[in-house]
């Protein structure tokens, strides 16, 4: 079982830095509970339900906002400025942020196996991993006509291997999406369709980490080799054993990752 549920809005007192962690679609906040319950005494995690989701469900379910909610985060912490970590649509919502306000309260940046396009198309092939614009609308479709079916497609593909993650098998992982109300989900993967980061990557000025699983079935390495050749201060950081949910499926290393990264912060 996941260990009970991170606080979603103290601000950060004293010496440590807040640690913004942003979900992807699908779940909630409450899936970083490992993840916050391994980190060390100087990062203290805010992991907010984003609009759409969990105790945000009525909110907007839009990356606009996401950033709003995002923004309201931020302006709430004491000290430091934080650390903003976003898994694949947490790092959309990231992205939304920082096309609005920038990158100067910020103090670093992670993303978790994301792309700023998720369409492939002629001169992008760093999309969804083999998914052409008809396979796309195939899923999407399937969305609309059974989402009690494709939710065992997304639950297994969040992992590298079908078991799941330690503490987070692929049964819960569906429970867990299955919580989320099918049309609001089906309208923010809408939004995720249309959304066009690229011109944003290039802005992005403060540290930034870029973090991926080697086995991910859900974006190819392309998309975090062309973010860390776009970004002016990033650097990949790779999980062997992981697919798209890294901070599940090897806890301790992504932990540790995150504990290196918030070190080399000024």
């Amino acid at each position: 079982m996941m260990p009970p549920p991170v606080p979603s809005s103290p601000a950060a007192t004293g010496p440590r830095r807040a640690l913004i962690l942003l979900h992807g679609w699908t779940m909630t906040g409450r899936v970083f509970d490992g993840l916050a319950a391994r980190l060390g005494p100087g990062l203290a995690p805010v992991a907010p339900d984003l609009p759409g989701h969990g105790t945000a469900a009525d909110a907007p379910p839009t990356l606009a906002a996401g950033a709003e909610t995002l923004a309201r985060c931020i302006a709430a912490q004491a000290g430091s400025p934080p650390i903003v970590l976003g898994w694949s649509m947490g790092a959309a919502v990231a992205w939304e942020y920082i096309a609005r306000h920038g990158c100067n309260a910020l103090g670093g940046l992670v993303t978790v196996d994301m792309s700023p396009r998720m369409l492939n198309a002629p001169g992008w092939p760093h999309g969804l991993l083999g998914q052409s614009a008809a396979d796309v609308a195939a899923t999407t479709q399937r969305m609309a006509q059974d989402w009690g079916s494709i939710t065992h497609s997304i639950a297994a593909t969040m992992y590298a291997t079908p078991e799941g993650a330690p503490g987070f098998s692929r049964a819960e992982t569906r429970a867990a999406i299955l919580t989320q109300d099918a049309q609001v989900m089906r309208r923010m993967w809408d939004a995720l369709l249309a959304m066009d980061a690229r011109d944003t990557i290039a802005r992005i000025d403060c540290p930034y980490l870029v973090c991926r699983g080697a086995a991910s079935r859900v974006y190819p390495a392309s998309a975090t080799e062309w973010i860390c050749s776009t970004a002016p201060d990033a650097r990949a950081q790779v999980f062997t054993r992981s697919g798209h949910s890294p901070h599940l499926e090897e806890p301790a290393a992504f932990a540790r990752a995150i504990e290196r990264f918030a070190a080399t912060l000024g």
